[in-house]
């Protein structure tokens, strides 16, 4: 008797913590068929604002914009844009680069890229595509971006390991100038830094926080910082946010930094007559080698739009600022700051009507296409009528598929550039 109630004791306490750790799922980084580090999310990742499983959660950067080979899926625009109400980021209007990595193999150092460190692409379990794991002490210098112009927006994911010490140092990227960058990028890290500059640091820790994390920034010159700030933040955080998309605008002498739709900085004096050539991101050093930095989705774009003077005047805007989710109507929560804009010139000009025209790539088949661009011209008009109250009179749509491509085909800057919605004066 004694040794059944042995028994079932020992049963019992085996379901209790098998029962238990089901309720804490894992996620982890398969590199070359075999896991290479793990790291702990919670039951769900908050990206873009939107609450879902992490198993289904989706990039945010929106390269790839349509893979036509399913059918295609007719969604409105989530509840989740709610949140980018003050949102006013708009990306420039000509993609001059993207990186997603997809180009790579796994557990290898990424074409165009250099370094003084240790990186390598990773895929994450619960987040599309392929991501770069950053090592510690280490300085990247993506080749492909050889200058910056006085207006443009770069974007990028953000992801960190969990659970993540506050004592590890931060992530940071730097817009910078450089005399020989295959030598000077190396100048710049969290111990030392090149000549002239802005830094910016984000850290999914925050000392007196389990909530949120710190972000900061620095202004070079003359190899001296000129200015600095630290504040703490909500969108970062290793706990309950460990993946954030990264948006950055310069403005000629003004510069601003959002964190999914919350604007961080907003700096309009830091770039005044400074002159940029190149893009740096480095970590710091590490309390416990468990500590992981990972970025991916890169979309660095030129240009200033003026919405009002080419809709208004030339009869024409086109832009390439509003996303979509794959294969679907569905418009990111990161348009909303050139929806807006559009809105706002329409209502202000309450004469003009106007017709909206969708464009695709060439990925998938053309029936399919066409379909898909005709889909999310009327998303884009319902979208303008039900949150900015443009009446639908006013607008008309049509979609041209992939028959009306504007850069090369066949490249993934030129698909993003194919990826387009056209505003014409009618």
């Amino acid at each position: 008797m004694k040794n059944i109630l042995i028994s079932l004791f020992i049963l019992k306490s085996i379901l209790a913590f098998a029962q238990n750790n089901s309720k804490k799922p894992t996620v982890v980084i398969e590199g070359g068929g075999e896991i290479k580090t793990e790291i702990k999310f919670n039951n769900s990742v908050k990206i873009g604002n939107q609450q879902t499983a992490t198993k289904n959660t989706k990039s945010t950067a929106g390269v790839n914009n349509n893979k036509p080979s399913a059918p295609v899926t007719s969604t409105n625009a989530s509840n989740s844009i709610q949140a980018y109400g003050k949102y006013d980021f708009v990306q420039g209007e000509k993609v001059i680069a993207i990186e997603d990595f997809q180009q790579a193999n796994i557990g290898d150092f990424p074409l165009r890229w250099n370094t003084n460190g240790s990186a390598e692409v990773v895929t994450l379990s619960g987040q599309e595509g392929k991501w770069l794991q950053v090592g510690p002490k280490t300085t990247l210098l993506p080749e492909f971006i050889k200058s910056l112009p006085e207006n443009f927006t770069f974007e990028f994911d953000l992801a960190c390991s969990q659970p993540f010490s506050y004592l590890t140092q931060e992530f940071s990227i730097g817009f910078v100038s450089m005399q020989k960058p295959a030598i000077d990028f190396a100048k710049w890290s969290t111990a030392k830094r090149g000549e002239n500059g802005l830094i910016f640091g984000l850290h999914p820790a925050y000392v007196t926080s389990k909530t949120q994390g710190g972000t900061n920034y620095k202004l070079i010159a003359a190899s001296k910082e000129v200015m600095k700030n630290s504040i703490p933040q909500s969108q970062f955080n290793h706990v309950a946010k460990p993946v954030v998309h990264v948006a950055i605008w310069r403005q000629n002498d003004r510069i601003r930094l959002y964190l999914n739709e919350e604007k961080i900085w907003d700096l309009p004096k830091a770039l005044a007559n400074t002159k940029l050539n190149g893009v740096v991101f480095y970590s710091g050093g590490v309390k416990t080698e468990n500590n992981k930095y990972y970025f991916s989705n890169i979309r660095f774009a030129v240009g200033a739009p003026d919405t009002r003077n080419k809709l208004i005047n030339d009869g024409k805007f086109t832009t390439t600022g509003i996303l979509f989710d794959v294969n679907s109507d569905r418009i990111k929560p990161s348009s909303y700051g050139i929806l807006k804009e559009i809105a706002t010139t329409l209502n202000e000009n309450e004469s003009i009507r106007i017709k909206i025209i969708g464009h695709t790539d060439t990925d998938g088949d053309d029936a399919s296409n066409l379909t898909l661009s005709k889909k999310r011209a009327d998303a884009v008009k319902s979208f303008l009528n039900k949150e900015f109250g443009v009446e639908t009179k006013r607008m008309e749509t049509e979609g041209k598929g992939e028959s009306q491509p504007v850069d090369k085909t066949n490249t993934t800057e030129g698909k993003a550039n194919n990826r387009r919605v056209e505003f014409i004066k009618i």
